[in-house]
């Protein structure tokens, strides 16, 4: 397989789904159309999994070293940052969750007075929640941006919408640059963080479900913080996630109280000064002992999905949807066709009156999806066959 010839179902066959053999085999007969939910793992996670926590039985507190552990930290903040159009992988500061990324930069604001906070009511569960606990807890005002268009029966964000909403007194925005519900891409995102900057403020953006799925460069974009994981379309499994700052708010050095003894400069030294001073870069923003399965856990869909190529793999993907679409419009579905299908992430949307209960009548079929609201999702991927 080269890095340039496009991808095929002959080479997906002949190259690809040998790597995921595992778990093909634990669900053979079941088209499993939930990868924008959690994604498929190679069976070289599990090799991985088992060197890194051998280690621990093997070098004991030697596994720290950079050889070990550490090394494999800094592989996976390096992959991540590649992905992301960042030179500086120390921009990418490992996280637990997306949510806990927002909490960081949220944590990065003067305590003395509210945040003001700029969103939509399209936001993922976690990102909704924290914000609207920092709003009970009168550390923030938060103003909700709702649909303010549709296409079909499918309700959308206007970028137009939230600019508007965007003034001088705003800290704070935070967008999706692909929606969790819909999979819809935010058309003019640009103008969005263009009038956030000029209002001096900052942007957050959510790629939860851009990464992986369509190639992107975060300085591009200009967005100051973005927030995201492995658990879908790189395959990493849960807990693999980070917030990512542009190389601009690190050289501001910025700060967050969501800090730990990881954060602090000279770690290793064991140094008890007066001062909290911190390692310079996204160091700076790293906090007490971390999670080091996780990294071995994600590097190996990490690495592939940079082999493969995320252009290759956008290109098949959307052959993909377009099949899949077909084939639920023959089983006489309410099928989302978009106007542009290059304007929607990686999942074909089936409107329902009872979505759930479509899902579960699916699953009596061998057809694995989820639901999110009234819409059923369906998200293959370079292992899905034509349903």
């Amino acid at each position: 397989m080269t890095a340039t010839s496009p991808l095929t179902k002959d080479l997906v066959d002949r190259e690809i789904r040998p790597l995921f053999s595992r778990v093909l085999k634990a669900h053979e007969g079941v088209e499993y159309l939930a990868n924008h939910s959690l994604g498929r793992p190679l069976d070289q996670t599990f090799d991985n999994i088992a060197r890194g926590a051998a280690l621990w039985a093997d070098k004991l507190d030697e596994a720290w070293s950079d050889e070990h552990w550490m090394g494999e930290a800094h592989k996976y903040r390096s992959l991540i940052a590649k992905l992301l159009d960042l030179d500086d992988s120390s921009a990418v500061v490992p996280k637990t969750s997306a949510g806990q990324g927002l909490r960081a930069v949220l944590n990065s604001f003067p305590g003395d007075r509210k945040i003001n906070v700029v969103t939509t009511r399209g936001e993922f569960d976690s990102i909704d929640f924290i914000l609207k606990t920092y709003a009970q807890q009168g550390r923030a005002t938060v103003r909700w941006i709702e649909p303010g268009a549709t296409e079909g029966a499918v309700p959308t964000f206007q970028a137009s919408d939230i600019t508007q909403a965007i003034d001088d007194s705003t800290d704070l925005v935070v967008v999706s640059a692909v929606f969790f519900g819909t999979g819809q891409v935010l058309q003019d995102l640009d103008q969005v963080i263009a009038k956030a900057h000029a209002c001096g403020a900052l942007v957050l953006l959510d790629v939860y479900h851009a990464i992986g799925v369509f190639p992107f460069s975060m300085t591009t974009v200009d967005a100051d913080f973005c927030i995201g994981g492995c658990y879908k379309y790189l395959r990493g499994g849960p807990g693999a996630c980070y917030l990512a700052i542009h190389p601009r708010i690190l050289a501001d050095g910025r700060r967050t109280l969501d800090t730990g003894w990881f954060a602090k400069k000279d770690t290793f030294q064991y140094l008890r000064p007066e001062t909290a001073d911190t390692w310079p870069g996204g160091d700076g923003w790293l906090e007490s002992t971390p999670p080091v399965l996780t990294a071995y856990q994600a590097t190996p869909g990490l690495e592939f999905t940079h082999k493969v190529g995320v252009e290759r793999i956008r290109a098949y993907t959307l052959e993909l949807l377009d099949s899949i679409r077909e084939s639920l419009r023959r089983r006489d579905l309410e099928v989302f066709q978009p106007q542009n299908p290059k304007h929607w992430g990686a999942y074909a949307l089936v409107h329902s009156d009872d979505a759930p209960k479509l899902c579960d009548n699916l699953r009596t079929q061998g057809i694995v999806t989820d639901a999110r609201g009234d819409f059923v999702r369906f998200g293959p991927d370079l292992l899905s066959s034509l349903i």
